[in-house]
């Protein structure tokens, strides 16, 4: 059951809401969205990775087989090795769902300009000749 207030977005309603935002009809859409779960299933199944940027990641992980225990009767129990499902929460929506404020960025001291680049010195002159003052 749903907590109080929490609404469940169905894929009817993102159907609507997609072919309200783009033009395209209903139909349209809810194939296209169709065929994109259905993509994720199949490469799931498959044991690939899926991994959308800034949204999440997809991957399948075996789970070993376990004893467990009852919490009711307390009675052990042999849980069979499977495969299951993670989903790993991309940067983007960590951000907008969790609440987790952006990240700050590093505080700048006061803003001075870089420097200017410096000319290169000239190469040092060298010795003025002696002067031959001789007669000869």
């Amino acid at each position: 059951m749903a907590a109080p207030g929490i609404h469940t977005t169905t894929k009817k309603e993102l159907v609507n809401r997609i072919a309200d935002s783009t033009g395209h009809t209903k139909v349209v859409v809810k194939e296209v969205l169709q065929t994109f779960l259905d993509l994720i299933i199949h490469e799931l199944s498959l044991g690939n990775r899926l991994e959308f940027r800034e949204f999440g990641v997809f991957e399948v992980k075996e789970r070993r087989a376990r004893r467990a225990q009852n919490p009711r009767t307390l009675e052990k129990v042999d849980v069979p090795a499977k495969r299951v499902v993670k989903f790993k929460v991309g940067r983007l929506m960590r951000q907008r769902v969790c609440d987790e404020p952006p990240p700050t960025p590093p505080p700048a001291a006061t803003k001075t300009p870089p420097p200017a680049p410096r000319k290169p010195e000239p190469p040092p002159e060298p010795p003025p000749k002696p002067v031959n003052r001789s007669p000869f």
